[in-house]
């Protein structure tokens, strides 16, 4: 699982959009989940770890600011999520993750992605079942009993802990992620998280072998970063 997570973070290195493109991203997302679950970060947990977030990819905080005022206002875009299943080269998996407001305009993006670089869009629960929604919290440490113990403790459901070169990773179910995060703080005084993401990790992975097929995997990864509305892209490719 580590593996594959590692790979996912370099290839959004690779396909990063510009830094303009990254803060109107967060600011949505901002926007949206202080607008569903209230604008107090200590109240709204969701709320708070994407705001710790935005900080780390430094995100200014006048960025962070406009999206927490505008859900204030109650007025402003009546943003949806949407996830979009496909196939890129080699028949790898492909899940774009969206916030829209016109999900007639996303999709078309969407699909205009896919098919210039000759990949295939999928109907709804095409791959999704090849993936797991993980919380995944990543911290200074070594000693994973002592990590695994804390988290049984608290009655978190764990999928797997790994620990590298002087780092420990947690896997947990989607649902388990703010629960995970508060036994680990409660626990750890001053602990700092390196990693605190729900992604989606795939089970298995594709790897690319021609040249062909990794350039176009890459054009792909482009092209669904430089929309708007789409907010993440998970996949199962690795080269």
């Amino acid at each position: 699982m580590g593996r594959a997570y590692q790979n996912r973070k370099e290839s959004i290195a690779k396909t990063a959009a510009a830094k303009s493109k990254v803060y109107s991203k967060y600011g949505r997302q901002i926007y949206v989940v202080a607008k569903q679950g209230g604008v107090d970060p200590d109240a709204n947990l969701q709320l708070r770890s994407l705001i710790d977030n935005a900080k780390k990819d430094q995100v200014p905080a006048h960025v962070i600011e406009k999206a927490i005022d505008k859900a204030k206002g109650g007025a402003g875009e009546d943003y949806s999520p949407a996830m979009y299943e496909g196939f890129g080269p080699g028949n790898c998996m492909v899940m774009v993750d969206a916030l829209t407001d016109n999900p007639n305009r996303t999709i078309g993006e969407v699909r205009n992605c896919f098919t210039k670089t000759k990949c295939k869009l999928g109907a709804p629960g095409s791959v999704s079942h090849m993936f797991d929604h993980c919380a995944i919290l990543r911290f200074a440490g070594d000693d994973e009993d002592a990590v695994l113990e804390t988290l049984m403790m608290a009655d978190v459901d764990v999928t797997d802990i790994e620990a590298d070169e002087g780092f420990i990773t947690v896997f947990a179910p989607h649902t388990e992620a703010h629960k995970a995060k508060q036994a680990l703080q409660e626990a750890m005084e001053g602990i700092e998280f390196e990693v605190d993401e729900v992604q989606y990790l795939p089970q298995l992975t594709t790897q690319l072998e021609s040249e062909e097929d990794i350039a176009q995997m890459e054009k792909l990864l482009d092209m669904l970063n430089d929309c708007d509305d789409v907010q993440n892209v998970y996949h199962s490719a690795q080269w």
